[in-house]
């Protein structure tokens, strides 16, 4: 089997983690509760991006 390496370069978000977390409420509701190959794509790319731009806890030393 042959596995490719993507060449994209993934940009870091410049949104917040609540708009992110928005714009994949919204692809459910288009989506009707069920996502189709390419939305699971985009719901994947979202999810990624809002764990980026969500803020970390602070943990006790």
């Amino acid at each position: 089997m042959l596995h490719t390496m993507s060449t994209t370069v993934e940009t870091v978000s410049e949104r917040s983690a609540d708009e992110v977390n928005e714009e994949i409420r919204a692809l459910w509701l288009r989506s009707g509760g069920t996502l189709s190959v390419e939305q699971r794509e985009e719901y994947q790319r979202l999810v990624l991006e809002w764990a980026a731009a969500a803020p970390q806890p602070v943990r006790a030393a």
